[in-house]
């Protein structure tokens, strides 16, 4: 059997960490993971959670996905810089009302969520053809199907992502290249929990009281019993990625939720957009009690699936 030598970027914690440890655990051994992260001083997680497959079936290399020089030095210490699998990860996040957000904050965030897939689907791209084989999988959202109240920018850059995947597929199926976006819907992170800690706190100065009021008193409440009914673990996203990966033919897409799928299912419903529009509308700021009873029903679904 072949193993495939499989590249994942942001993996000192949640899902990059998940991924890596899941694909060096496999019973039929068929991975060897290098497992990046930009700080290598943060990598005592995952070497607790690679356990005995440190330094067998997973090594952890430095990585910095916003920065060219580090990217072609991961990948010129990779033997014959063979890269099987590329496994997209690396991300950050943004919430918050557009005026309170600085332009250098959200190209910050575009640097590293956009242009580091780009710079590292640049750098594998040209071998991968060589080899004539290849799987890209790029970790997205289901914000970019669906943007979300108060994630423009962050939706923005994942909507940024999904153009990109969607148009260089069709080139690389030329070339035996397999490309796959992995979205997500709502994870339980370190990084999330920190995320929401900072809007808790976040300074409201630069915009107007009313959308002030509409963050704290409606967004940031809903988003936590959206979390709370709807969310996965790292471990859930990672076992999905898992499947892709190892699938005979990987689709383009994935939703790891399948709670989530009526939400973005609304935008293929209606060509107009009118739809997704007045329901999400609505929802927040006409029929709290739909919203909650919406939840509540989700929440039953949920613990049904995690019984079966």
């Amino acid at each position: 059997m072949v193993t495939r030598r499989v590249l994942v970027t942001g993996c000192s914690s949640g899902i990059g960490l998940a991924v890596a440890t899941r694909l060096a655990k496999d019973e039929l051994r068929r991975f060897k993971v290098v497992a990046t992260m930009r700080d290598l001083g943060k990598r005592g997680p995952l070497e607790k959670a690679a356990g005995d497959s440190l330094n067998k079936t997973l090594e952890i290399k430095e990585l910095d996905a916003c920065c060219e020089t580090s990217i072609k030095k991961c990948i010129n210490s990779l033997p014959n810089r063979r890269v099987d699998i590329l496994v997209n990860n690396a991300g950050v996040g943004m919430i918050g009302p557009l005026e309170c957000q600085s332009i250098d904050a959200m190209k910050e965030l575009f640097d590293t969520n956009f242009f580091g897939l780009v710079r590292l689907v640049k750098e594998v791209l040209p071998d991968m053809k060589q080899q004539y084989s290849g799987h890209i999988v790029v970790m997205s959202s289901v914000m970019g199907i669906q943007g979300l109240l108060f994630n423009d920018v962050y939706s923005a850059s994942k909507f940024a992502v999904e153009g990109f995947c969607e148009s260089l597929a069709v080139q690389t199926l030329k070339f035996n290249i397999k490309t796959t976006l992995v979205e997500p819907g709502p994870v339980v992170t370190e990084f999330e929990r920190k995320m929401y800690e900072a809007a808790e706190k976040m300074d409201l100065s630069g915009t107007d009281e009313e959308t002030a009021r509409i963050f704290k008193e409606l967004y940031l409440p809903y988003s936590k019993k959206i979390f709370m009914s709807l969310s996965q673990t790292p471990e859930e996203v990672a076992e999905q990625t898992f499947k892709v990966i190892t699938a005979k033919d990987p689709p383009l897409r994935h939703q790891t939720n399948r709670l989530y799928m009526p939400m973005t299912a609304l935008k293929h419903a209606d060509p107009t957009g009118r739809l997704p529009l007045d329901t999400f509308y609505k929802m927040i700021f006409k029929h709290d009690h739909v919203f909650n009873a919406t939840l509540g029903v989700l929440r039953i679904l949920q613990r049904r699936a995690g019984k079966k």
